[in-house]
């Protein structure tokens, strides 16, 4: 009886930034519990190791979260390949270091543009699909440093902390706006993992890592995508608006 509300048994998957990365790992989860997904990247070069672990009968697609049209025809593939789109999941992500007070205001407007407005617009194409059929997830992938500020010795990222923070307020609020449609919008709130955008930050914070969070080290591959399968499940139905931190216990402290 519980066990089978997390089956997705085909069910059509987005999957923005699912190329690699905890992306990729939502992907992986979503196709294990059998929804027939698609995986959207910037580039196709990206794809290489996402078909190694996906295979060909996931669909491959090539796009940028911040081209509206791009995202709209990619949706109408989806559902003419896949079938009805039910589940979003917003992984795609990027991020820009350096000390706030030197930020390049470029920087923070591309990283904003990417991670809080593209994720909107996915979400908006995806909804108007789910509107019609009153049912859909819709599960953004955000951060920790949305919820609280970092020590520039461990994070100094203004862009990308201020982009998390507004996607968790993205959140919460089309969750109230779409809740009437049966559209859930929920986030998870990863910590430190081990992915390309963190391989240059983790090796100097995993000492502090290590001293400081309740579970004494960063996330593990295959320690998200349990997550991501609960958001985007039958068995999360009455759980919508919801922030789950998946970060060792950073957010207790």
């Amino acid at each position: 009886m519980f066990l089978e509300k997390f089956r997705l048994d085909g069910k059509a998957a987005l999957v923005t930034g699912g190329s690699r990365g905890l992306g990729l790992e939502a992907a992986l989860a979503l196709k294990e519990a059998g929804a027939k997904v698609a995986v959207m990247a910037r580039r196709a070069s990206f794809f290489e190791e996402a078909r190694a672990q996906l295979g060909e009968d996931a669909l491959y697609l090539e796009g940028d979260v911040r081209d509206e049209a791009r995202l709209e025809a990619i949706a109408q593939e989806v559902e003419e390949k896949l079938g009805p789109l039910t589940i979003l999941v917003n992984a795609a992500g990027i991020t820009w270091g350096a000390p706030s007070l030197e930020m390049p205001v470029e920087k923070v407007r591309e990283v904003l543009e990417v991670n809080l407005v593209g994720a909107f617009l996915a979400s908006r194409v995806a909804a108007r699909r789910m509107k019609e059929r009153g049912y859909g997830k819709i599960v953004h992938i955000a951060s920790v440093a949305g919820l609280k500020g970092e020590y520039p010795e461990v994070l100094d990222a203004v862009g990308y902390s201020a982009s998390k923070g507004g996607l968790i307020a993205l959140t919460r609020d089309l969750a109230v706006k779409w809740g009437r449609w049966g559209i859930r919008v929920n986030a998870l709130a990863p910590g430190f993992f081990p992915t390309r955008m963190t391989e240059k930050v983790l090796p100097r914070t995993e000492a502090l890592l290590k001293a400081t969070l309740p579970l004494g080290r960063a996330g593990r591959p295959g320690e998200l995508g349990g997550a991501v399968l609960f958001l985007a499940s039958p068995a999360s139905d009455y759980i919508t608006g919801a922030i789950l931190p998946i970060d060792g216990g950073a957010t207790a402290l």
